[in-house]
C-alpha cells in the first residue's frame, strides 16, 4: 500500500485534513528526524518556518514537538517568512538542514512540507530517497514517532525563537547596492499575493526617493480568487494596478516567496523564460560574472548560444530545483532557473529567492536608465525573439504505455522545417531542431496529462510545433 506522504519535485502537499494531517506532519517530521541524525546533521540544530497558510503556525509547532523528541535543538521562526530567508538563515546559523510547512504556489485548500539541506537548497533526490525509505520503516513498524510537548521542549532548552530577516537583510547589501536603488527615483509595485513576500520590497527599496506600493499584502489563507502562483491570470490585478498607477514594473512574489512574476511599465506579463535570459544578461554583461548557468529541461534556451559565445556552458537538468540546485554547487554555476519562476544565484544560496531576483531586475532596469519595455528590447536585440508555450492533454491510463512507445520510437526528420539536430532524454523526450528550436514530450508526475513544451522563433510556428508533438505522442 502507497505511504499516504508522497514527496514530489519540492517536498509534500496535499489537502488539508484529508492527507495533509498533524500525524502525517509527525511521521514526516519523525523520517526527517531520523535522516539528519543519521546523516550527522541534527547535532548542529534545524531551523523550522511556516507560511501564511491555515494552521502553518500549528503544522510547525507540531514538526518542531517531534523534532525536540528525537532530542534535536530547534531554530524556530517567531513569524511566518519566505522560504528563501528561512534557507539563508540555515548557512548564516550554520544548521543542519531546515523544515518549511509550506504549499507554495498550490491553492488555499493545501499545504505542504519542504525539505532543505545544509546548503540552504532543496533537499537533493537522495535525501529525499532516504527520508522515503525512514518513512517507509516508521509505517511498517506502526508507530515510533518521538514527540516532546512543546512547552516541555522549551522548558528543556530544545527550542530558540528568532527572527531570520535581519541577518537576511544584510545579505541582501551584500548583494545588491540599495541606496543607489533607493535613490533611483523608481516607482514599483509589489504583489505578495496573499503570501509571505508581504512587505519586503517595500522595506529593502524605500528611504530615498524610490517609492513602493504593496498589493494583496494581508494575510488571507483563502487566497481569494487566484492561486497564489506569479503567472496569468493570477498576476492580472497587478498588470492592471501597474498601468492604472503609472508605475515603472511591478514584481510579485508566490505564496511562500520563491518564485518571482515581472510585469512592464505598460501591464505586460515578462514570462519566465524571458526573465531567466534577463537575469543571464544582467550577471554576465553589468556584473561581470563568468561560469555556467543552470536550467531545468522545460526551460528556455535562447541563452544557449549566447553563453557559447562567452566560452561558458547552460547546463540543463530534470524538472525541480532539486536537481538544479545540486548542479549549480556542482558546476559552480552563476545562476539557475526553472520554468515556473525560480532562480538561484550564485554567492547567495542555491536555491529559488523571489526577493534577490526582483531586486536584480530592478537593478537592470535602473542601470541601464531605460524602462522595462526598453530592457525587453534590448533582449530581443541580443538573443532574438523567442516564443514558448506548453499543452496539456489528458489521456486514459490505459493509454499510456503506449503513448511512451510511440514516443521514444519518434524520430521526425525536422521540426516544422528544421531539420532535426538531436534528442535529449533526461526528463522525457527532447528533440532539438537546428535553428534553435525544441519540442520536449514528458509525462506529468503527479496525474495523468502528457505535457507538450516547445520553444521557437515565432508565434505561428507554436502552434504547428505543439501539434507535430501531439502526432508524436498519438494523444
Amino acid at each position: 500500500m502507497a505511504s499516504a506522504i508522497q514527496f514530489g519535485t519540492d517536498g509534500w502537499r496535499a489537502t488539508i485534513a484529508e492527507t495533509y494531517t498533524f500525524d502525517n506532519v509527525r511521521r514526516a517530521t519523525q523520517a526527517t528526524a531520523e535522516h539528519f541524525i543519521a546523516a550527522g546533521k541534527a547535532e548542529r540544530g534545524i531551523v523550522v518556518g511556516y507560511d501564511t497558510r491555515f494552521g502553518s503556525d500549528r503544522f510547525a509547532r507540531a514538526a518542531v514537538e517531534v523534532l525536540a523528541g528525537n532530542g534535536i535543538r530547534v531554530l524556530l521562526s517567531n513569524r511566518f517568512q519566505p522560504t528563501p530567508v528561512l534557507s539563508y538563515s540555515v548557512i548564516n546559523r550554520q544548521a543542519g538542514g531546515a523544515i518549511v510547512i509550506t504549499a507554495s504556489h498550490n491553492p488555499g485548500s493545501d499545504n505542504g512540507f519542504k525539505v532543505k539541506s545544509d546548503a540552504g537548497s532543496s533537499a537533493p533526490p537522495e535525501v529525499i530517497a532516504d527520508i522515503e525509505r525512514h518513512l517507509e520503516r516508521l509505517e511498517a513498524r506502526d508507530g515510533g514517532v518521538q514527540r516532546l510537548p512543546f512547552t516541555a521542549a522549551q522548558a528543556k532548552g530544545l527550542v530558540e525563537e528568532f527572527d531570520a530577516s535581519p541577518a537576511y537583510d544584510e545579505q541582501i547589501g551584500r548583494l545588491v547596492d540599495l541606496e543607489r536603488l533607493r535613490q533611483a527615483g523608481i516607482y514599483v509595485v509589489a504583489d505578495s499575493m496573499y503570501g509571505t513576500g508581504q512587505g519586503y520590497f517595500k522595506r529593502l527599496l524605500s528611504g530615498g526617493t524610490s517609492r513602493v506600493d504593496e498589493i494583496r499584502n494581508e494575510v488571507n489563507p483563502a487566497f481569494p480568487g487566484i492561486a497564489p502562483e506569479p503567472i496569468r491570470p493570477h498576476i492580472d490585478a497587478l498588470s492592471r494596478t501597474v498601468r492604472e498607477r503609472g508605475a515603472q514594473l511591478g514584481l510579485a512574489t508566490d505564496g511562500d516567496s520563491d518564485r518571482i512574476g515581472l510585469v512592464a511599465e505598460d501591464g505586460t506579463f515578462v514570462n519566465q523564460h524571458q526573465v531567466f535570459a534577463l537575469l543571464v544578461l544582467y550577471l554576465t554583461e553589468q556584473r561581470g560574472l563568468r561560469g555556467p548557468a543552470v536550467r531545468s529541461v522545460t526551460m528556455t534556451s535562447m541563452t544557449d548560444a549566447y553563453m557559447q559565445r562567452l566560452g561558458q556552458q547552460v547546463v540543463e537538468t530534470p524538472v525541480g530545483f532539486k536537481y538544479i540546485g545540486a548542479t549549480m554547487l556542482e558546476q559552480d554555476a552563476i545562476l539557475g532557473g526553472e520554468e515556473s519562476g525560480g532562480f538561484g544565484f550564485k554567492g547567495h544560496i542555491p536555491e529559488r529567492d523571489a526577493i534577490v531576483a526582483g531586486l536584480f531586475l530592478v537593478d537592470r532596469m535602473v542601470r541601464s536608465g531605460k524602462p522595462m519595455s526598453g530592457v525587453l528590447d534590448d533582449l530581443r536585440q541580443t538573443l532574438g525573439d523567442w516564443h514558448y508555450l506548453r499543452l496539456d492533454v489528458r489521456y486514459p491510463a490505459s493509454e499510456r504505455a503506449a503513448i511512451a512507445e510511440r514516443v521514444a520510437a519518434a524520430r521526425p526528420a525536422s521540426l516544422d522545417g528544421s531539420p532535426l539536430a538531436s534528442i535529449g532524454t533526461r526528463d522525457g523526450y527532447k528533440f532539438y531542431a537546428q535553428d534553435g528550436s525544441w519540442l520536449l514530450i514528458r509525462f506529468s508526475g503527479t496525474e495523468p496529462l502528457l505535457r507538450i513544451y516547445t520553444e521557437t522563433t515565432s508565434a505561428e510556428r507554436v502552434q504547428r510545433l505543439l501539434e507535430q508533438g501531439r502526432e508524436l505522442a498519438g494523444a
